[in-house]
């Protein structure tokens, strides 16, 4: 009888669910659902680094995009599925009352960007971040020493104080704090009460502090000591933690009506997009895992044996079973990759989409044309120009940080920059120092782990870049002066997810079986060039020397 998998995965702009024959591997049926309320910029001010997700683009959209995949799936298709597991970004923590309810959901709070899951590109809490590392780096142990041994500002402790020093009604009437990925699995098993709720490894270990040696989290004391704010705070977490191998339940009859799938299914602890992803992918000790989209993520792993007690410096932690149970997840990445392209396109088409808007010589649909035309082409057209031009040819050298840096070590107070402009520099040359640019920013992530003792021999590659830029790849293969797979997957966290979903629903007995028969295969490799990669050692000089002197200095 064949069976389905159901994996879900929640990105920045939107959920995307696929569904997956346990067996073979087909990916049979998928769906996409932007969030309604992000999609119109609701409750975000970027210039203040503010973005904000309301937890009924969530569930509205979990409803919506379930409901698309009955269409395209094959006839009685949700009857048969095993198991449901969910990735999601992350940290992307929001506050809950004392019953569990996130505040959002409340009347009184429905409006208030603070009530809100705090999305991981929020980097409004620079201050709170710097706090918890000058406390940790005065404590013994140092409670940072599995997380690069410096907090971050997307993390969960850093944007729960801030929150609650700006906005007194929130902190008065929250509870606890709760991850996305914790908080979905909580929801469609009716565990979201604060004694009822249970949590995944991965974000715990990664962004909360959790580690075996101390016994869960921090003591009390530690982070009363940052801020009287949150006194009592870890103590309401629950100390044991679950790897996504595990079933935190089965799942409600009220959410199973209006998921169309068969009530008291199980489904699994949940874990960020990068490491589900990473799973998907056959991640395995000396290949870097590569989620490239708006930012990137990256994910190796490694074995208690081979990382003995080293703490690798300045990423963002390591940590038993947040990827594969047994193993050792070590994750870095950068806090704009496509972020960084999507941005210089907004700034080359300012003029003219405005230009377009103003002309009274066209109609309205004539001007969304041409503006759709003008998004759509852009990126195609530089890449196209930027192909054409020889490394080291333009003089023109960029700092990718315009989002902060989240590896090696990170600091979201550091910003961008672009030198060597002369003239004759256009934009083509301009956006090939900035694609350069996130190929170096990775090289940096990759020779941090090299000199901690961690092995990367080569890179596999996932996320929508990887798949729609042949420049961008190349150019990142010869930065890296290593080879680069491409998955077949377009959904890749998603199957990571459905992988999941299909060891914690019976239809394999291991991460490891579900992976040989439902993992995606290679669609294809980039090779470097070693004339290339030659050049471009010597321009990674520069790239560094850019961020000595813009920024204070890079690892």
């Amino acid at each position: 009888m064949v069976s389905y998998a159901l994996g879900l995965d929640y990105g920045s702009d939107s959920v995307r669910a696929l569904l997956v024959n346990t067996a073979t591997g087909d990916e049979v049926a998928s769906s996409v659902v932007n969030y309604p309320r992000w999609a119109k910029g609701l409750y975000c001010e970027p210039a203040q680094d503010q973005f904000r997700q309301h937890p009924l683009d969530y569930l509205e959209s979990l409803e919506q995009v379930l409901a698309n995949l009955w269409g395209e799936a094959p006839e009685g298709a949700a009857e048969s599925v095993v198991g449901v597991s969910f990735d999601t970004t992350g940290s992307t923590p929001v506050a809950v009352d004392a019953e569990g309810v996130a505040l959002a959901l409340k009347p009184e709070f429905a409006e208030n960007p603070n009530a809100m899951f705090v999305l991981w590109k929020d980097h409004t809490a620079v201050k709170e971040a710097a706090e918890f590392t000058e406390a940790a780096s005065r404590s013994e142990p140092n409670y940072l020493k599995y997380e690069g041994g410096i907090y971050s500002s997307e993390w969960y402790w850093s944007k729960a104080l801030h929150v609650m020093r700006a906005d007194g009604s929130v902190k008065e009437a929250a509870h606890m704090w709760v991850e996305h990925c914790d908080w979905m699995t909580a929801v469609l098993t009716g565990t979201t009460h604060p004694s009822e709720l249970r949590m995944g490894r991965c974000a715990t270990g990664h962004k909360v502090m959790w580690h075996a040696s101390w016994g869960g989290y921090p003591p009390n004391d530690f982070f009363a000591g940052v801020d009287p704010i949150l006194d009592g705070f870890v103590d309401r977490l629950p100390a044991e933690t679950f790897t996504a191998d595990q079933a935190v339940g089965p799942l409600t009859s009220e959410w199973a009506a209006k998921l169309g799938l068969p009530a008291g299914i199980p489904i699994g602890f949940s874990a960020f997009d990068c490491h589900m992803g990473a799973v998907a992918a056959n991640v395995q000790p000396g290949v870097l895992t590569k989620v490239m989209g708006t930012s990137t993520c990256d994910i190796t792993i490694a074995s208690a044996e081979v990382i003995g007690d080293t703490c690798v410096r300045g990423i963002c932690g390591q940590v038993d079973g947040s990827v594969i149970p047994g193993m050792i997840g070590l994750e870095a990445g950068q806090s704009a990759f496509g972020d960084l392209y999507a941005w210089f396109k907004n700034f080359v088409n300012g003029p003219a989409k405005a230009i377009i808007e103003q002309s009274n010589a066209l109609d309205a649909a004539a001007k969304s044309q041409l503006i759709a035309e003008l998004e759509d082409k852009t990126l195609i057209e530089l890449s196209n120009a930027a192909t054409a031009i020889a490394p080291g040819q333009t003089g023109v050298t960029a700092l990718d940080w315009v989002n902060g840096r989240r590896t090696p070590d990170a600091d979201q107070t550091v910003a961008g920059a672009i030198s060597g402009l002369k003239m004759g520099s256009d934009a083509a040359a301009v956006f090939r120092a900035l694609v350069e640019a996130t190929a170096f920013g990775a090289r940096a992530i990759i020779e941090r782990f090299r000199e901690e003792g961690v092995a990367i021999d080569s890179v596999v590659a996932i996320g929508g870049i990887s798949k729609k830029s042949d420049f961008v790849m190349q150019t990142c293969a010869d930065v890296w002066n290593c080879p680069i797979d491409v998955l077949e997957s377009d959904q890749s966290c998603a199957l990571g997810a459905a992988i999941f979903a299909a060891t914690v629903g019976g239809a394999h007995d291991s991460v490891a079986s579900a992976q040989k028969a439902m993992g995606s295969s290679v669609c294809k490799t980039y090779q470097p060039k070693a004339e290339a990669a030659r050049t471009y050692d010597a321009l990674y000089e520069n790239y560094k020397a850019l961020g000595q002197y813009a920024n204070g200095g890079v690892a």
